[in-house]
Order: C-alpha cells, then sequence, then structure tokens
C-alpha cells in the first residue's frame, strides 16, 4: 500500500496499521468485558486467550495489507515460531501488558511497528479501555486519535503531538507500576525528578510523546515486540529511545532472540 500524500495527517499505510490496532482492541475488549483466565507460558508470564486472538487477526491483516513482509510476533515466538527476517519487517505485541489487564486497571495496549534497517520507523500503540490511539512515522510526525468502543476512528481527525522541552522546575518521570525496581530509582535520583507516574505497557512512551511526562528509564527485561511501537511513537514526537550507556537502540536482533538492553526514553 502506497503513502498518503498530505504530510499533515498520518499515511495511508499508518491508517492501515492504526485500524488493524483498533480491530485487535475491540477483540481485547470482547475479553475484557467477560473476564479471562491466564495460562503461564514456558518464561512463566502470562498469557490469555485475548492476546492470542487478537494476534491471530493482526497477523492476517498484516499479511493482506504487506503480503510478503516477515513479522515477529510475541506469541507466535513463545510457541517457537520465529520467522527470518530481513532489512524490514513488523513487530507485534498483539496485548502488551496482560497483567494490567488480568488486573483491571485499564493500562494495556496493542503494539504494530515496522521496523527498516534497525530503525523503527512507522509504529502504533492502541490503548483500547483508555481510548488513546497513537501514531508515529519518521517522516510524518506523530499523532493521537481519541476513540470509541464500536465506532472505527475517523483517522483524518488525528491530532498531531509532540514532547514537551525540559520543564525548568523539574522533570515528570514515568516508571513501570508492574515492575519497578531500586535500580529504576537509583537512575532517576542522578535527575531534578519533581514528580512520578507509574503507568503500564508501552503507553510510558506515549506519556512522554504528548508531553504528559519527561523521562521513561527501563533497567528491567523488555523484548523488542514491547518497545518498538512506543519507540516509534516517540521518536516521531521528537523525543529518543538510547541504552542506559547512550548507544542506539537498535531492532532485529536475532542472536539475542530479539531481547533489549536497558533503555531510557526522553523527550525534550
Amino acid at each position: 500500500m502506497t503513502r498518503a500524500s498530505d504530510d499533515n495527517r498520518p499515511s495511508a499505510f499508518a491508517c492501515s496499521l492504526a485500524e488493524i490496532t483498533w480491530h485487535a482492541g475491540e477483540i481485547i475488549l470482547s475479553h475484557y468485558a467477560a473476564g479471562v483466565e491466564a495460562r503461564r507460558k514456558d518464561d512463566h508470564s502470562p498469557v490469555t486467550a485475548a492476546d492470542e486472538e487478537a494476534e491471530e487477526f493482526i497477523l492476517a491483516r498484516l499479511h493482506h495489507v504487506a503480503p510478503g513482509i516477515p513479522v515477529i510476533a510475541e506469541e507466535e515466538v513463545s510457541a517457537g515460531h520465529v520467522r527470518e527476517i530481513g532489512s524490514r519487517f513488523f513487530l507485534v505485541d498483539p496485548l502488551d501488558g496482560t497483567k494490567e489487564f488480568l488486573s483491571g486497571n485499564g493500562e494495556f495496549t496493542v503494539n504494530i511497528a515496522e521496523i527498516e534497517n534497525g530503525t523503527p520507523i512507522c509504529g502504533v500503540v492502541y490503548a483500547p479501555a483508555k481510548n488513546r490511539l497513537f501514531i508515529g512515522e519518521t517522516q510524518r510526525g506523530a499523532f493521537e486519535i481519541h476513540t470509541q468502543h464500536g465506532v472505527l476512528p475517523d483517522f483524518a481527525r488525528a491530532q498531531p503531538i509532540a514532547v514537551r522541552a525540559t520543564p525548568a522546575d523539574g522533570l515528570v518521570a514515568v516508571a513501570s507500576r508492574s515492575h519497578r525496581d531500586s535500580k529504576t530509582d537509583e537512575y532517576l535520583a542522578a535527575y531534578p525528578v519533581k514528580d512520578f507516574l507509574s503507568a503500564g505497557s508501552s503507553l510510558k512512551f506515549c506519556l512522554v510523546a504528548t508531553g504528559e511526562a519527561d523521562i521513561y528509564p527501563r533497567h528491567g527485561r523488555t523484548m523488542e515486540w514491547d518497545t518498538a511501537a512506543g519507540h516509534a511513537v516517540l521518536a516521531a514526537a521528537g523525543g529518543s529511545v538510547r541504552t542506559i550507556d547512550d548507544r542506539p537502540f537498535v531492532y532485529g536482533k536475532v542472536e539475542e532472540k530479539f531481547a533489549n538492553p536497558f533503555f531510557v526514553a526522553r523527550g525534550g
């Protein structure tokens, strides 16, 4: 699919990815409302029917939208199905924040990212229970759309978002609701932090992208599908994601089995 020519809104391709995430979000919300039980995967993380059904839908739709482009998706990888990738591929997390999903706090997301030469060039993060959908494209910028359950969003109404300049009176830091640790607190002690936010899933990247927060360090384990879409949104909004020791944060790390190093996401 070609990309639209209007640079003031997401491309047609990005809107296609956003539509896929919205439909996947509707699938997840149907399970969220009904209640669902979790099973434990081999790595002891939880998985539900919502994860699996949403991923199955996403994979089928990506095959239609971008045939021939490999997809690395969390549940497929967990089941031992790892596709060969080239310079361009997709990373998919059908339900990021399964713990948040199970706890009922609404801080879970659907993530799809397009990677080219190790860099996320397009990403969509959808928080269906929060009615917030974020799109980021390297050449277009970042956008947010407020959604409504049961009503396909009008992507032409997407509003631009951007990181804010570093506040003179101190930073707002955002940390994982489920995985905050002492190393994160030690790292942030070197910064003039005036307030903390807790959030689940890739929403943390998006809070920095919208200027609701300024910095998000992560010392815990993450996988590429956890971070790529949020990284794309934040980078398109003017922010950055680097390793803790300030190296480029890249994707397609096959030898590491798609595991990430520790990182810090920043705004202005």
